[in-house]
């Protein structure tokens, strides 16, 4: 997966190097120099000195084919920023900002951009977000009955279609988001290491549809 990080400092700097560590392609944008500069030796990744929200500075970093990009800038307002141009500019399938002022959260749903809180379990919680073992709830429809979520198609079903991922009256394939673009998928739609995926799950099959994808409890 590919991951560009704006914004390299305590939470930001963690999160790349980590990221790193477990083989993503990582891309850092910060305008301070000195702050690439501090990232650690063993980070791998590519860094972009650059205004986060700046169009060329994005597209140097890579945004036309990366998989997401967290915002984790010391603003508010420039996250929001970062995040929607990410989300409604060059759609990218996975956004996440880090948000400071809770009053501010309604805000980000409304442009469905996922929040994380400054707080030292942040890195650990965006490694989550960002990979497939986490089932990610987007929307319950009703009572709840139904809930549509997300998740990623790990390589161990590359290849496989649309229909070994459905359990008629449990679990259906409505979206798939891949290359930044998203689609209406058929029964025979063949999924590819890396699609995003998007399904409405009765909540009696929650367990099935996620032995489906090989994702532990």
């Amino acid at each position: 997966m590919n991951v560009i990080v704006v914004g390299v400092g305590f939470l930001g700097s963690g999160l790349a190097e980590r990221l790193s560590r477990q083989g993503f392609e990582v891309t850092v944008v910060d305008r301070d120099r000195a702050a690439l500069d501090a990232l650690s030796p063993s980070f791998t990744g590519k860094k972009v000195c650059g205004v986060g929200f700046d169009r060329s500075v994005l597209e140097e970093a890579g945004i036309m084919r990366t998989s997401a990009l967290v915002s984790c800038m010391g603003s508010d307002e420039a996250n929001i920023v970062v995040a929607h141009v990410a989300r409604s500019m060059f759609r990218v399938p996975r956004v996440i900002a880090r948000l400071h002022d809770l009053s501010k959260a309604e805000t980000y749903r409304r442009l469905d951009i996922q929040t994380i809180s400054p707080n030292d379990w942040g890195i650990s919680r965006i490694c989550e977000l960002l990979t497939y073992q986490q089932l990610d709830g987007v929307y319950d429809i009703g009572s709840g009955d139904v809930r549509l979520v997300r998740a990623d198609i790990p390589a161990l079903l590359d290849g496989s279609t649309v229909r070994e991922l459905t359990a008629i009256g449990e679990v259906q394939i409505i979206g798939i988001s891949r290359n930044n673009e998203t689609f209406i998928p058929t029964q025979g739609t063949v999924l590819a290491n890396g699609d995003i995926i998007y399904a409405a799950v009765t909540s009696s099959a929650s367990r099935k549809f996620k032995q489906m994808l090989g994702i532990g409890e």
